[in-house]
């Protein structure tokens, strides 16, 4: 293969920027481009770092570096490979990276590093994308689920699998060759309560896509309520600085305004919505941005429901039936989603029933963005929410939405063929079954997934990685 080029660290200005090469010409290069600043150099031992100048084709010098060899095959791609640590200036790095293309490298595609380590077998296809998952993780959380995939967690589970099916799969191949004989592991009992291992083996993977699209992507915090509330003054607190813009005007937000904040592990997707109102409005734009407030709803991990310390009574609080049709209609329409009440301008009147009869199960916090009253209450039930809303499993793996839905399909493929157990199906179609289900899981590792979908994972990876 040709030897590939790129710069690893991010772009931009940095104390420290990284240029790697893979393949066979890696040292060749190196040893061209390379001048060592002490005279009892004598090449490149592998694994060490040395200090030189890398040198333009003048000779004169590009930067003060530290480079290393690494031979294969114990390398990140399975080739020999080398790295150049330089000044992170973009103006070095990308004379750096012109140089070694004069001397023969080729630009590295994205994630063409990963994608040759994959092809000579240094990790599995779910580990490569765990690579990926780990640079772009937008939480502690994400950190720690693509850190547990790319420690082999997942291959080892569906390595244990495999076995399974490998070894079902020989009984009734024996069964085939043999019909007149009483193979171990091959009666319909048998094979069934390899079937219920199997099963149970898989559905205690994390395969929740709703948890894992949290994990990835953030839980979606969705601020709900009537105009001027003050829906966008908590998001301002909560975040720390005005985000939002907060006016006496009903009905400042016209359209969802979203921010990024962490708390305990998860990354909050924070969604100011445009205001609800009781009746329907003559506005145009406001009631199309009422209208993407209710599709962010939709989508919403958790309901952030908005009261306003100025709008309700305590009559209103003590009615057994929400008395404003804006909020009742959030109460009824999204009863799936978890919901948490918000008392908002506690500093002008607290509530005598808190919360409300018509919601008296819902969890209720009382705050105050001008003072910051009960904030420290409200991260914490919105953490709860978050844990007790968020299904746990036995093992603790979780699958990207690919991966999911291989493993969905083999379990759609077990089903099918416990079923076919009970018909009675011959020995040698069980088996075509048993190896559908072994398909769908080396979708997953990257045995079986075709080219086509091995060039779309790949190409979402960085140049450089």
């Amino acid at each position: 293969m040709t030897t590939i080029a790129a710069i690893a660290t991010a772009q931009g200005p940095g104390a420290i920027g990284i240029v790697r090469l893979s393949g066979d010409a890696s040292l060749k290069i190196l040893d061209e481009i390379f001048n060592s600043k002490f005279k009892d150099f004598l090449g490149f031992k592998p694994w060490v770092l040395h200090r030189g100048f890398v040198l333009a084709k003048d000779g004169s010098h590009l930067d003060d570096v530290l480079a290393v060899y690494m031979p294969k095959p114990k390398t990140y791609t399975g080739e020999d490979m080398a790295e150049i640590q330089c000044h992170g200036s973009p103006i070095v790095l990308k004379s750096i990276l012109e140089r070694l293309f004069e001397l023969g490298a080729h630009p590295a595609g994205p994630g063409e590093f990963t994608k040759r380590a994959f092809l000579a077998n240094r990790m599995d296809l779910s580990k490569a994308e765990a690579i990926a998952e780990l640079i772009n993780a937008v939480s502690q959380k994400g950190v720690q689920a693509s850190l547990e995939r790319l420690s082999g967690a997942l291959s080892q589970i569906l390595a244990q699998a495999r076995q399974k099916i490998d070894r079902l799969r020989a009984n009734l191949i024996v069964a085939v060759d043999f019909p007149d004989d009483e193979v171990e592991g091959a009666t319909s009992p048998e094979i069934l309560n390899a079937l219920d291992d199997l099963e149970k083996l898989l559905t205690n993977i994390k395969t929740d896509q709703r948890r894992n699209q949290i994990i990835q992507e953030g839980a979606r915090i969705v601020f709900l309520g009537e105009v001027n509330v003050g829906k966008s003054s908590l998001l301002n607190a909560i975040i720390g600085r005005e985000r939002a813009l907060v006016t006496d005007i009903a009905g400042t937000t016209r359209d969802f305004l979203e921010e990024f904040c962490h708390l305990d592990g998860y990354a909050l997707r924070l969604i100011d919505t445009a205001g609800l109102r009781q009746t329907k409005t003559d506005d145009p734009v406001e009631a199309l941005g009422i209208e993407r407030s209710l599709e962010c709803a939709q989508k919403a991990d958790c309901l952030l429901i908005v009261l306003d310390a100025e709008k309700w009574s305590q009559e209103d609080l003590t009615q057994k039936i929400c008395p404003k049709i804006a909020y009742r209609e959030i109460l009824t329409d999204f009863t799936a989603t978890p919901k948490i009440l918000v008392w908002n301008k506690a500093d002008l009147k607290e509530p005598e029933t808190f919360p409300p009869l018509w919601a008296k199960d819902l969890p209720a916090v009382t705050v105050s963005a001008k003072t910051g009253q009960g904030f420290e209450q409200l991260l914490t039930t919105i953490s709860e929410t978050l844990a007790l809303s968020i299904p746990a499993a036995e093992l603790n793996v979780s699958c990207n939405l690919r991966q999911s839905q291989a493993l969905n399909l083999a379990l759609e493929e077990l089903r099918a063929l416990r079923d076919a157990v009970l018909a009675q199906e011959t020995y040698d179609c069980l088996a075509v079954r048993l190896d559908m289900v072994a398909a769908n899981l080396g979708e997953i590792t990257g045995v079986s997934t075709s080219t086509e979908v091995l060039n779309d994972i790949f190409d979402r990876f960085c140049i450089g990685k």
